[in-house]
C-alpha cells in the first residue's frame, strides 16, 4: 500500500501585482525523499518555500502537509513542519543553547523535555562545543547548522530548507547534506532549494522553476537521459574564438560557458565529426585546444536545454 505524501502541493499561485511568483505549482514530497528545488534567481522558489511554511498566503491552490490542509488546519499543518529560511533568523545577542531553548519552548516543549532535546540535536549539527557562545560570534556555517538544530527542536516530520548552504564553504556544504541524508534516512520528507547542481544530483528528484512555473521534474538521472543530443566539453584559449568556431558549426545547438570551459549541445549521432572539424578549425586560425571531448550531460545541461523552451514547456517532457 502507498502511503500518501508528507507534502502535496496543488495548482499553487501567488502574485506580487503583476508578477506571478508563483505559477500553478504542483509536487509532492514523499516521507524519506528529498526533492530539490532548483531554478535561476527570481524563478519562484523562495516564495513556494514560505507558501509552503504558511508565511504567505495563496492567491489559488492546496498545500496539505502530513495530510492537514495548510489553510483550514493551519496549527496541525505547521507543527508538522521545521522551516530554515534563506537569511539568518535567530537572535545574535543570545547564545546557541538561548536560542534554542527559545524555539524549544515556542514549540511547546516542557522545560523537563526541552534541554535533553535540544542537547541531542546540538550534538547532531556539530555545535555541542559552543553551547555558550553568542549567535553573532558564529560563523555563516555555523549560523546554518544553528538554523538547522532550531528547525529540528521539536521533531518535524517535514523540512523546508531554502538555499541551506549558500554562502558556505565546501566543508561545511559536505557536512550540512550528510545531515540532511540523515535525516531522511530516519523518515523526514524534505524540500530543499538549491543554486548548486552538485547538490541537486543528491536529492531524490528535481524540479526546475522558471518564471515561477515547473518547467520538469524526475530523478537526476533520469533527466539526464531525456536530453536530446550530446555534450562535447571543449577547453582551450582564447575562448571568444572558441566560442565564435563552435557557434558556427551547424550540428552545434548551444554553447554554453562552464567554469573555464564551453559545453557544446550537438545533434545526436554528430559529436565525433563536429569535434573533429572543430579541432582542425581551432588551430587553423591560431587558437589552442586542451581538450575535446564528448562528455555524459549535466544537470546543468539539462535545465538549460528545458529553459530554452520556454515557461511554457512541458514537465513531463
Amino acid at each position: 500500500m502507498t502511503m500518501a505524501p508528507l507534502i502535496e502541493v496543488h495548482n499553487l499561485r501567488r502574485a506580487f501585482g503583476e508578477h506571478v511568483a508563483v505559477d500553478r505549482l504542483s509536487l509532492t514530497v514523499q516521507a524519506g525523499e528529498i526533492y530539490g528545488l532548483v531554478g535561476p534567481d527570481g524563478a519562484g522558489k523562495t516564495t513556494t518555500m514560505r507558501l509552503l511554511c504558511g508565511a504567505l498566503r495563496p492567491d489559488e491552490g492546496q498545500v496539505s502537509l502530513g495530510g492537514f490542509d495548510l489553510q483550514r488546519q493551519t496549527e496541525q499543518a505547521r507543527a508538522l513542519i521545521g522551516y530554515l529560511p534563506q537569511r539568518f533568523s535567530l537572535y545574535e545577542e543570545l547564545t546557541v543553547l538561548e536560542n534554542i531553548r527559545f524555539f524549544a519552548e515556542v514549540r511547546g516543549l516542557a522545560a523537563a523535555a526541552w534541554r535533553p532535546r535540544s542537547m541531542d540535536i546540538l550534538a547532531f549539527v556539530g555545535l555541542a562545543d559552543f553551547v555558550g557562545r553568542r549567535a553573532g560570534d558564529l560563523s555563516g556555517g555555523m549560523k546554518q547548522k544553528l538554523g538547522l538544530a532550531a528547525a529540528l527542536v521539536h521533531q518535524p516530520r517535514i523540512l523546508l530548507l531554502d538555499e541551506p548552504t549558500a554562502g558556505v564553504d565546501p566543508v561545511t556544504r559536505q557536512d550540512f547534506w550528510q545531515l540532511i541524508i540523515r535525516l531522511v534516512a530516519d523518515g523526514a520528507a524534505v524540500l530543499v532549494s538549491t543554486p548548486y547542481m552538485d547538490e541537486a544530483v543528491r536529492c531524490t528528484r528535481v524540479g526546475f522553476m522558471n518564471q515561477g512555473r515547473l518547467i520538469v521534474e524526475g530523478p537526476p538521472g533520469e533527466l539526464r537521459a531525456r536530453l536530446r543530443g550530446d555534450i562535447l566539453e571543449l577547453l582551450g584559449h582564447p575562448l571568444p574564438l572558441l566560442r565564435r568556431l563552435a557557434q558556427a558549426e551547424e550540428a552545434v545547438e548551444d554553447v554554453q560557458m562552464f567554469g573555464d570551459r564551453l559545453h557544446l549541445r550537438v545533434r545526436e549521432g554528430t559529436a565525433r565529426a563536429v569535434a573533429a572539424r572543430l579541432n582542425a578549425r581551432i588551430l587553423a586560425e591560431g587558437g589552442a585546444v586542451y581538450r575535446l571531448r564528448a562528455i555524459p550531460p549535466q544537470l546543468e545541461d539539462v535545465f538549460i536545454a528545458f529553459l530554452e523552451q520556454g515557461p511554457g514547456a512541458s514537465a513531463s517532457g
